[in-house]
């Protein structure tokens, strides 16, 4: 055999010894269902659940692969080396510790989306975000959710209904004091410590971590992940409560849902009676294994605001839904996100862990921003580097998307300098803190102090509410069709992390949805 072809069936086999799970046979999905949901994210898994339960019979279609867990094996890959299962079918990626990590192609966990001007991380995988996001679920201040909807969603009804909700779906808690106190930790201590002395209160925020699971990784009785600095690219033993452990699990012990992996969406339309979908089923590895056209009555678009305004675009541009309007496919945003990095800190332990105990928020500036206390990714031992996410309240900064009829491609209409206020407010904030700790801004000659430039982990908008659909997201003109998820959201959360934001809007919104029958 020769050498170029025995090489790639080595690398396939690697893959099938380490998870063989996701390799075993897949059905094909029904050829007509009433409800197909695309996307199993948040807004995917809540409708499913939410139909289920209500009597429909429910198809999710999520081209990721449903990956395992188990106590003892590591079965997504290191941050630290990253291997096929870390991206989704790429063979590079420029990594936050600054170092360019190159890898097999194959169907990993995260996509990192390229456009011109900017690069997107998102999720490939059953679960979607909650898989590779680090579990931070913070509900926006009144005036920041009246400043986003514009009335469109009311403050009060999310408040008092579907944000505690989501809280106890997902069994939202801020992190122990003795898991805060624990030497992996020492870098969180670090962090509030240093914030205090530029005068800051940092205040605890709630995760979707499974807290009994990291002291038991604590105490050496599971796989250690979360307190090794694992997030970004899954976490094997289930320390993370995704939702593959609650609603799309619930949704399928209904016995009316059925989710099927690997199946990745090329494009929508109405046939005249019914929704198309146009499917290509690949294997892990990236081949084409069929492709068919799924029907059904009323479709939900959950494959994130990426995927979601991919679809609409293109579909408007090629016919296949004729009564979309002009607002399709603006209204994008970065959420004001950016990687904030200090250094020539005294480190507090071995390694840094990765579920945040804290955030700190300054209004003061030219923008809103808040700082949550972060680990370093891809870092294997603590070098005393103190890391940050950071998002700005930032309502004037907006992409939009287009299709391009030469290359098929639907590209992304993001300026050059289209964050520059954004890292400019949260450098004010971060110079602040490092002159009171006495620390370094960034970490050079590997990572500048704020970088947010070109990079998002929070896509937002492309199919505003209350523009491309109605208030509850029925997309208008197209009775039946529906966007759930982040793309439904105008560009940002308020300076929080927009996930529990998505997650009860996608509650409110199924609820209206089944209660009136469409």
């Amino acid at each position: 055999m020769p050498a170029q072809a025995f090489t790639p069936a080595l690398k396939l086999l690697k893959y099938k010894m380490l998870v063989p799970e996701i390799f075993r046979a897949i059905a094909r999905p029904p050829t007509y269902t009433p409800c197909l949901v695309i996307g199993s994210g948040f807004g995917g898994a809540i409708s499913a659940l939410r139909l289920a339960q209500a009597g429909q019979q429910v198809t999710v279609l999520e081209r990721g692969s449903k990956w395992p867990m188990h106590a003892r094996r590591l079965i997504f890959s290191n941050d630290t080396l990253p291997d096929g299962r870390a991206f989704w079918h790429r063979k590079s990626a420029d990594m936050i510790a600054g170092v360019t990590c190159r890898f097999d192609s194959f169907g990993g966990v995260m996509d990192a989306t390229d456009y011109t001007n900017m690069t997107v991380w998102r999720g490939a995988a059953v679960g979607g975000g909650s898989v590779i996001f680090t579990g931070v679920m913070i509900q926006p201040e009144r005036h920041y959710f009246d400043a986003i909807f514009q009335g469109t969603v009311n403050f009060d009804e999310m408040n008092n209904t579907y944000y505690p909700l989501v809280r106890k779906m997902l069994k939202l808690a801020p992190m122990p004091s003795s898991i805060y106190n624990s030497r992996p930790f020492g870098h969180s201590r670090l962090w509030d410590e240093q914030v205090a002395k530029a005068g800051y209160t940092s205040y605890p925020v709630d995760s979707q971590w499974n807290w009994d699971l990291v002291q038991a990784e604590l105490s050496g009785r599971v796989q250690r992940s979360a307190t090794v600095g694992m997030s970004n690219h899954g976490n094997s033993n289930g320390v993370k409560y995704d939702l593959n452990q609650n609603y799309l699990k619930m949704a399928e012990a209904t016995g009316r849902a059925k989710v099927y992996p690997g199946q990745e969406v090329q494009g929508i339309g109405w046939d005249g009676s019914r929704y198309t979908v146009d499917v290509i089923k690949r294997s892990p590895h990236g081949r084409q294994l069929e492709r068919y056209v799924l029907t059904c009555d009323r479709l939900f678009l959950a494959a994130g605001s990426i995927g979601t305004s991919e679809l609409l675009v293109r579909a408007q541009a090629q016919g296949t839904l004729r009564n979309l309007n002009a607002e399709t496919g603006r209204g994008w945003g970065t959420n004001g996100d950016t990687i904030v990095v200090r250094s020539f800190g005294m480190p507090r332990g071995l390694v840094q862990a990765s579920p945040c105990a804290s955030r700190i928020h300054d209004p003061r500036g030219a923008l809103p921003v808040t700082l949550e206390n972060w680990y370093v990714p891809g870092v294997p031992v603590d070098l005393g580097i103190i890391g940050s996410l950071g998002m700005a309240f930032d309502q004037t900064n907006r992409g939009q998307f287009t299709y391009d009829p030469y290359t098929d491609k639907v590209n992304l209409q993001w300026a050059a300098g289209g964050n520059d206020d954004v890292v400019a407010a949260t450098r004010v904030v971060s110079n602040r803190i490092c002159t009171a700790s006495n620390t370094v801004p960034g970490a050079r000659p590997f990572v500048q102090d704020v970088n947010g430039r070109n990079w998002t982990a929070h896509p937002l908008g492309g199919a505003v509410i209350g523009k491309v659909t109605d208030a509850y997201g029925r997309v208008k003109g197209h009775p039946g069709l529906y966007v759930m998820d982040g793309a439904a959201i105008p560009g940002s959360t308020g300076a929080v992390n927009p996930a529990l934001t998505i997650a009860a809007l996608a509650e409110r919104n199924i609820h209206n949805i089944i209660q009136r029958g469409g």
